[in-house]
């Protein structure tokens, strides 16, 4: 089954040129998904290199990348950055996540 990459908005795409311009290397953001937080699997987002097998979504000079094993759980996903009072991250809004918990890094499905 093919499923949908996920899309990243350009909110997200504009802070990670934000955080690239200040580093001396610039780096892809790599959304991962893992087993383990509160509902069953969690998101891992961290700055990496591109690996040989990851499918990298790119936008304004910026990449982002989700590896293969990590890419159905991310299906028609939206990779978004809120900057809110409790701080600013990147964001994951997931239609395949039956239930997440409030601290937005975890989910079932």
């Amino acid at each position: 089954m093919l499923s949908i990459p996920p899309k990243v908005t350009d909110r997200a795409f504009a802070r990670l040129a934000e955080i690239n311009e200040s580093a001396d290397t610039p780096q892809a953001l790599r959304v991962a998904v893992e087993g383990g937080g509160c509902s069953g699997f969690q998101y891992e987002i961290k700055l990496d290199a591109p690996g040989s097998d990851d499918l990298v979504l790119e936008g304004q000079g910026q990449k982002v990348v989700v590896d293969t094993v990590s890419l159905p759980f991310l299906a028609d996903a939206i990779i978004d950055f809120s900057e809110e009072l409790i701080g600013a991250r990147f964001t994951i809004e997931n239609p395949n996540a039956s239930s997440s918990c409030g601290c937005g890094t975890s989910f079932s499905m």
